[in-house]
């Protein structure tokens, strides 16, 4: 079973940083390794999958991930179907120490691609306590980029 959600333009490594409680931009890349796990559905319809999930980043986010996600893929058409993930970063981001969550829900409707990733509200912890924000993720060739938009402090 395989998923490829994200953009296809390659994006490059750096940051636009304002102040604390402005919209702050984080750039880099990381890799991913996805692992099946068995599927407690064994029924006829539409196939699901789990997988856990294991990332190294690298540029203004220096750490790692780990987390779970759920797959359904339709039965008849191969570029359909969808995936949400849940995974806690621990690291640096620009500088500061800590952890946060983020949630994915990833939907493909024959090829057409629709990736949401978003920073679980009141998930960060240390240095990234107050984080909020969206994730880009951009797929180019076998490369992997993110675009993290933040804001740490108030909302």
């Amino acid at each position: 079973m395989s998923l490829s959600f994200g953009d296809v333009s390659p994006s490059s490594t750096s940051s636009t940083v304002k102040d604390e409680t402005m919209t702050t931009i984080a750039k880099g890349e990381f890799d991913v390794k996805l692992v099946p796990q068995p599927s407690e559905d064994k029924s006829e319809g539409s196939p699901m999958g789990r997988m856990t999930i294991d990332k190294v980043f690298r540029g203004d986010i220096d750490g790692t991930s780990k987390g779970e996600m759920l797959t359904a893929m339709s039965p008849a058409i191969k570029d359909s179907g969808v995936y949400v993930a849940v995974e806690r970063v621990t690291g640096t981001l620009n500088g500061r120490k800590g952890t946060f969550a983020l949630h994915h829900t990833g939907i493909m409707d024959r090829g057409k691609q629709n990736l949401s990733v978003t920073i679980v509200p009141d998930s960060g912890t240390g240095d990234l306590a107050g984080i909020t924000g969206t994730m880009k993720i951009i797929i180019d060739g076998k490369k992997h980029f993110y675009e993290l938009e933040y804001r740490i402090g108030d909302r």
